[in-house]
């Protein structure tokens, strides 16, 4: 069992060599040590805002596959976690740095950003909650477990900002609530032993898929 439920816990092992190239990347590993330069990170920080933008309307579609009253609550809420926190976090940090939020708005979306978010739209649209929320869970759950990590680990201040926004309670509480909303969402619409679904495998691979594409969206992120 994992701190965020059993499904995701279940589908993180079911992914085991993509989610450690994922939560432990070169980017990340530079992130913990200073040594990531700053350019990357900002390269980096403007996609993930554009990111940011399709993610929220992924979780904005959450809303729509929902079946109750609870579902609907912890989507709303996610959404606007993403909206009113995380992507004020990238505009303030890239303000910083002397790039403006049109700047920002306006960043040219690279393949790599464009690749990840049309995967995860499309499992929304052409699948129901559980589909969606197999391509989601990856970035919200993972961020949570690399920002908790490097609070432990970080030898370096230097991307402590970015650090405590994903260790701190806030974000801690929303993976839990995913966590939650993942577990509830199988047993209802599956059963309470949904990992021996015949649709189990196929959730596991939108998973491990989406796990792959972070991979290559941190791999963008070295690459300026």
């Amino acid at each position: 069992m994992s701190g965020y439920g059993k499904a995701f816990a279940l589908m993180r092992d079911a992914a085991q060599g993509p989610w450690r190239d994922y939560t432990r990347h070169a980017f990340v590993e530079g992130m913990k040590d200073g040594t990531l330069p700053r350019e990357a990170f900002l390269h980096y920080l403007r996609q993930d805002y554009v990111f940011l933008i399709h993610f929220s309307r992924a979780w904005a579609l959450a809303v729509v596959k929902s079946e109750t009253h609870s579902e609907m609550l912890t989507a709303v809420g996610t959404v606007n976690a993403l909206v009113a926190e995380e992507m004020q976090l990238h505009i303030g940090i890239c303000e910083a740095a002397g790039i403006s939020q049109e700047e920002l708005f306006a960043t040219p979306e690279r393949a790599e950003n464009l690749a990840y978010t049309r995967f995860v739209l499309e499992a929304g649209y052409s699948g129901d909650l559980l589909d969606l929320l197999a391509a989601l869970a990856p970035c919200v759950m993972g961020y949570g477990e690399i920002g908790a990590r490097l609070a432990a680990e970080a030898t370096s201040e230097t991307y402590r900002d970015w650090i405590n926004t994903y260790a701190g309670e806030d974000y801690q509480s929303a993976c839990k609530a995913v966590g939650e909303l993942l577990d509830q969402a199988l047993t209802r619409r599956i059963g309470a032993y949904f990992e021996a679904s015949p649709r189990w495998g196929r959730l596991c691979e939108t998973f491990k898929t989406a796990t792959a594409l972070e991979v290559n969206f941190w791999q963008m992120g070295l690459t300026p």
